[in-house]
């Protein structure tokens, strides 16, 4: 049998890409590596699945760090509502929870999979599991690809193989290779919403800590702030993790500064009249004791180490210049980044195949004739949030309509 199209990869970008192609009479073959889909798929938002945020499409493009631009009319073309409804109609009721982001009712990614599975089988798309090793062309046209298993032929092809992050779920650059030969180019990749390694040992004296209504500020070696946040973060053997310092990572450039306000609903002098009255509380109290209201009791040591505060000094004994010090580093509580862990730690891909080759209304090859490109393949990358996963279903149904119609 041969077919309309072919998508190449079985992630969200590939499945709805599939659904919308086929939806609209194309004969759709998917083809995916592994031996099930959606690998991936289930372990975003730690098992729940952030499927979009509940914004308009021009907040979506306001956090998207990298090539924003290049999306605006992908995103006005199917904005996050539409991506709302096509999951409800698919039976997969969603809610809305902190920061507009979406999750389905059910708290379980498997919910938004099988939601997909349903609308390909309604479709008629065949999905096949087979690993693609070439994109056939010829006279700058596609014609099909080859595979493990054989050639199989097609006027269009979407590439929606994903980027580097999560190897194990599939994602291993197979993609970029075949772009590649195809003559396109791939920007250098690295993880982006990935977590941040730092330096001594102070991160991982209160690994498993996770503070929540914190402000972080990411600043470069010449005190230029390139990213601040308000909300969660946590403290790992390595440095530190958790959704703003994850956000943060997509600025990060060689060695930088990470400085926590754990006290942001507070000014220092606030802060300070705050602690007289825990000093005076706790006033024959050591100062490891004293401090138990104010900070969690895993962070009391390393607080007092950096100020070279006995934790046995009594608290009434506590000097002026040394509560001053106390209410600053509550306020600026520093930790130097030496850089991102690896790529495939990381929730996204930043960097991919250039934007400047893709036609940003079609997702078309502006190299070959009958080529498509959606979802993470492509270099944009956007803050945690549930935006990754729109610019997924945006670019899919940019890339399906366009090749459907082809």
């Amino acid at each position: 049998m041969s077919y309309d199209g072919i998508v190449i990869g079985g992630g969200p970008a590939g499945m709805f890409a599939a659904i919308h192609a086929a939806r609209q009479g194309s004969r759709v073959l998917l083809l995916e590596r592994n031996d099930r889909l959606g690998r991936k798929l289930l372990i975003t938002g730690k098992g729940r699945c952030n499927v979009t945020n509940a914004c308009s499409a021009a907040e979506v493009l306001q956090n998207v760090p990298r090539n924003g631009r290049f999306l605006y009319s992908a995103m006005e073309a199917y904005p996050p509502d539409k991506v709302c409804a096509f999951f409800e109609d698919a039976g997969c009721p969603l809610k809305i929870e902190r920061g507009n982001r979406v999750f389905p009712q059910s708290d379980k990614a498997s919910s938004v999979l099988e939601a997909l599975k349903t609308a390909q089988r309604r479709a008629g798309v065949e999905v096949r599991q087979a690993r693609v090793l070439d994109i056939l062309t010829e006279n700058g046209s596609v014609t099909g690809v080859r595979t493990d298993a054989g050639v199989e032929k097609a006027s269009w092809v979407i590439l929606a193989t994903g980027g580097l992050s999560y190897p194990t779920t599939g994602s291993t650059g197979d993609g970029y290779r075949m772009a590649q030969a195809l003559g396109h180019t791939v920007t250098a990749c690295e993880g982006s919403l990935v977590p941040l390694e730092t330096e001594g040992t102070d991160a991982k004296d209160m690994q498993g800590l996770s503070l929540r209504n914190v402000g972080i500020k990411l600043i470069n070696e010449k005190g230029k702030v390139l990213y601040r946040d308000f909300g969660e973060m946590l403290f790992t053997h390595f440095g530190v993790s958790g959704p703003t310092v994850l956000s943060a990572s997509a600025h990060m450039k060689g060695s930088c500064t990470l400085s926590i306000d754990l006290k942001p609903a507070l000014d220092e002098g606030k802060l300070n009249d705050r602690i007289l009255r825990d000093l005076d509380v706790y006033r024959n109290r050591s100062m490891e004791n004293a401090l138990t209201d104010l900070l969690p009791r895993s962070m009391i040591p390393v607080v007092l180490r950096r100020l070279h505060i006995p934790g046995q000094l009594q608290a009434n004994s506590l000097k002026k210049s040394d509560r001053r010090a106390l209410v600053e580093l509550l306020k600026n509580f520093t930790l130097t980044v030496t850089g991102k862990r690896p790529v495939a730690e990381a929730i996204v891909t930043s960097g991919g195949i250039k934007t400047s080759e893709i036609d940003p209304k079609t997702m078309a090859s502006k190299l070959v004739d009958g080529l498509y490109f959606a979802g993470e393949i492509i270099d944009c990358d956007g803050y945690t949030g549930g935006f990754n996963l729109q610019i997924a279903w945006a670019t899919a149904y940019a890339a399906a309509c366009a090749a459907s119609g082809k």
